[in-house]
C-alpha cells in the first residue's frame, strides 16, 4: 500500500550530505557550493516529506522524515553561525527571497478575482445602507487586551515604539468599538470596513487560513427594536454569499444567552462558563468524545455535567427546535435561556419575511470563542468548511492528521512550529459574527473618571473572510475561464507606427469609460502588438491603417478564447475584422454583448 521510496530518498539525502559538513564547523566558513548543496538537500527532503503525507504513510515514517529534515535545517543554521563568527563581513550573505510565514503574494489574475469578490461585497454593503470606515492596522496593546478569550495568544505584539506598547489588529470589531467609544458611544449607523487583520495562528495557506488576511465587516450600531438589526445582518450575509457563487452554504445560528443558560442548568461553575463555551465551539472540527475529554481532563469539569451539556448541544434544526426548548421546564426557568429563546422566536419570524429561512440551521453546538459576544451568534459554512472525512459529533475520534494533536503546538527539531498537514484541514467558516452589546461600554468605562457613569452602545456585526472565500472561488474562476485583466480594447497600428494617432484614440476610448491599452513602441511590428493584446486577453483589437484613417475608418477585430485540454487558448480565425467609422467606434463597442456583460468577468 505504501512505498517507502520517498522516505529512503530523504534518508539518503541526509546521509550523503554528512560528507559535506566540515569537521571543524566552528572554525571554517561555509562555501557557496556547500550552501547551495545543503539548500538543495533541504528542498528535496521537504519534497520527500510531502510525498509521504500524500501517500498516507504511517506516522513513524513521517516522523522519521521530519526528523531528517530538522537535522538538515539545524546543520544549515550551525554553518551560518560558524561562517559569520570568524569571517563576518568578508562574504556576502545571500538573501532568502520568500514571504514571511502565513503570508503570500497574489499575481495579476488572482488579484482580478479578489477585486471582483471585494466589489460584490462592497456593493452589497452600500445597498444595505452602509457607510465606510477605516481604522489603523495597529492599536495600542491595552485596547486589544482581554477581548479575545483563549485567542489572546494569537495577537501579534510590536516592539516598543516611542513608549507605546502596540499590537497588530486581530479583527475589525475591537477597533470599531474603540472608535465608537471615542465618538461618545452615540453613533447609530451601519458601518463597514474592509482591510487586513493579523493572527499568529498556524497557517494553512491553500485553505485561506493565514497570519495576514483580509476581512470585510459590516456592523449595525445603536439602539433599535429587538432582533431587527440581527435579521438585517443575516439577510445581508445571505445576499453576499449568493452573489459570490460559493456554492451551497448554511448559516449556523445560536444565542449566547441560551448557551449560558444551558451551562448554568447543567451545573457549570460561573468561572468555567467561557472556557467550556470555547470547548463546545470545537464541535465543528472534533467529535463529541474529544470535546468532552477537553472539558473533563483539561478544564476540570465533571463527567456528569459534560454529559448533560452533550444532550443539549447535539440538537440542530430550524424554528421547530424552539418548541423542544420551550417544552424544557428546567431550561425555561433559567432567565438567560428564556430571554434567548424569546429573541430567537422573533428572529425566525423576521428571517421568514427576508425569505432566507432555507439557509438557516439553529445549531446548539455553535459557541463562538470570543469573549465579547452577548446575544445571537452565527457563522457561514460551505461543504469545504469541515476537515475531510470528519463526521460531526461522531463517537469515535476523528482520524489524526500527520501532525500530532496536542493542546500545545508541536515543535520541529529546529525549534520552529511544525506545519499542519493541509490535506487534513478544512476551510472553516467563511463568515461569522454576532451581537456584542457591552464592548463599547467596556472602553467608555475604562476611560471614564472615577464615579462617572459610562455610556454603552449595543452593536451587532458580521466578518467575512475574503481569503477563505477566495480559496473557494478561485478554482471555479479558473474552470469557468474568467478574465485576468480589465482591458477591453487594444489599439494597434499596421504599417507605419502611427504613434500619435494611436495615443489619440486610446485617450478617446479611455475618456468614454472603455479600458484601453497599446504597445509603448514608436514603430512596433503588428505581430508583436497582437501578441501583447492576446497576452492580456483583450477581446477587441482596433487596427489603425494610414489609408483607412484618411477615409475615417478603423478595423476592429473581436478575439475569442476557448478551452483546449483544460487550458485557455485563443481561437484562431481567418476573419480580417470589420471596418467601422472611427467616430462611431465607441457606440459600436458599447452595443456589443461583450461590453454589456463585462462586469461578469467572463472571458469564455
Amino acid at each position: 500500500m505504501f512505498s517507502s521510496r520517498a522516505f529512503c530518498r530523504s534518508y539518503r539525502l541526509t546521509a550523503n550530505f554528512r560528507t559535506l559538513i566540515p569537521k571543524s564547523i566552528g572554525t571554517r566558513t561555509m562555501t557557496t557550493e556547500t550552501s547551495d548543496s545543503l539548500l538543495a538537500e533541504i528542498a528535496q527532503a521537504t519534497g520527500a516529506l510531502n510525498d509521504l503525507r500524500l501517500q498516507n504513510a504511517d506516522a513513524s515514517s513521517i516522523d522519521a522524515a521530519k526528523k531528517r529534515l530538522g537535522e538538515l535545517k539545524k546543520t544549515m543554521a550551525a554553518m551560518n553561525v560558524a561562517g559569520g563568527s570568524k569571517d563576518a563581513g568578508k562574504k556576502k550573505e545571500r538573501l532568502l527571497l520568500k514571504t514571511a510565514k502565513g503570508t503570500r503574494d497574489y499575481g495579476a489574475a488572482e488579484m482580478f478575482c479578489r477585486e471582483h469578490v471585494e466589489r460584490i461585497v462592497k456593493d452589497v454593503f452600500t445597498s444595505y445602507g452602509g457607510s465606510a470606515l477605516d481604522t489603523p492596522v495597529f492599536e495600542r496593546k491595552d485596547v486589544l487586551a482581554g477581548k479575545y478569550g483563549e485567542d489572546q495568544k494569537l495577537i501579534f505584539d510590536l516592539m516598543d515604539q516611542g513608549g507605546e506598547q502596540l499590537a497588530l489588529r486581530y479583527d475589525h470589531t475591537v477597533p470599531l468599538a474603540r472608535y465608537l467609544a471615542m465618538a461618545g458611544a452615540t453613533v447609530q449607523a451601519k458601518i463597514w470596513q474592509v482591510g487586513k487583520v493579523y493572527r499568529r495562528d498556524n497557517p494553512v495557506m491553500s485553505k485561506g487560513r493565514m497570519r495576514e488576511f483580509s476581512q470585510a465587516d459590516l456592523d449595525i450600531t445603536g439602539v433599535w427594536d429587538p432582533m431587527i438589526p440581527d435579521a438585517e445582518i443575516i439577510s445581508l450575509l445571505c445576499t453576499i454569499l449568493t452573489r459570490l457563487d460559493v456554492g451551497e452554504f448554511t448559516i449556523k445560528l445560536n444565542h449566547r444567552k441560551i448557551l449560558d443558560g444551558i451551562f448554568e442548568v447543567c451545573g457549570v461553575p460561573q468561572a468555567k462558563i467561557r472556557s467550556i463555551s470555547s470547548a463546545v465551539d470545537k464541535l465543528d472540527k472534533l467529535p463529541w468524545i474529544e470535546v468532552k475529554k477537553e472539558m473533563t481532563e483539561e478544564k476540570g469539569l465533571s463527567s456528569d455535567v459534560a454529559d448533560k451539556i452533550g444532550e443539549y448541544v447535539k440538537h440542530k434544526g430550524g424554528p421547530s427546535l424552539l418548541d423542544i426548548l420551550k417544552a424544557d421546564t428546567t431550561l425555561m426557568a433559567n432567565p438567560s435561556a428564556k430571554q434567548g429563546i424569546s429573541d430567537m422566536d422573533i428572529l425566525f419570524t423576521l428571517l421568514r419575511a427576508y425569505k432566507v429561512l432555507d439557509k438557516i440551521s439553529f445549531d446548539m453546538s455553535l459557541a463562538r470563542g470570543l469573549d465579547y459576544y452577548t446575544g445571537i451568534i452565527y457563522e457561514a459554512i460551505v461543504e469545504a468548511s469541515a476537515p475531510p472525512a470528519f463526521a460531526a459529533n461522531a463517537e469515535s475520534p476523528a482520524p489524526a492528521p500527520s501532525k500530532a494533536k496536542s493542546s500545545k503546538k508541536a515543535k520541529a527539531d529546529d525549534g520552529e512550529e511544525d506545519e499542519l498537514d493541509e490535506s487534513q484541514v478544512g476551510v472553516g467558516s467563511i463568515a461569522a459574527g454576532g451581537r456584542y452589546d457591552n464592548l463599547v461600554g467596556m472602553f467608555t468605562a475604562a476611560a471614564a473618571a472615577e464615579g462617572k457613569k459610562a455610556p454603552g452602545l449595543p452593536c451587532i456585526g458580521v466578518s467575512i473572510g475574503l481569503d477563505r472565500i477566495f480559496a473557494i472561488v478561485w478554482p471555479k474562476w479558473v474552470e469557468k475561464g474568467m478574465r485576468s485583466k480589465e482591458t477591453m480594447v487594444y489599439v494597434l497600428a499596421a504599417g507605419d507606427g502611427l504613434l500619435e494617432e494611436r495615443i489619440a484614440l486610446v485617450q478617446e476610448l479611455r475618456e468614454a469609460g472603455i479600458k484601453t491599452d497599446f504597445l509603448a513602441k514608436k514603430k512596433p511590428k503588428l505581430t508583436a502588438q497582437f501578441m501583447a493584446g492576446e497576452k492580456d486577453e483583450v477581446p477587441f483589437a482596433v487596427i489603425l491603417g494610414g489609408d483607412e484613417l484618411k477615409e475615417g475608418l478603423v478595423t476592429i477585430k473581436e478575439q475569442k478564447w476557448e478551452f483546449v485540454d483544460g487550458k485557455k487558448t485563443k481561437v484562431q480565425s481567418e476573419d480580417q475584422g470589420l471596418k467601422v467609422r472611427r467616430d462611431e467606434l465607441i457606440s459600436w463597442i458599447k452595443q456589443t454583448p461583450t461590453y454589456q456583460g463585462w462586469s461578469s468577468g467572463r472571458l469564455i
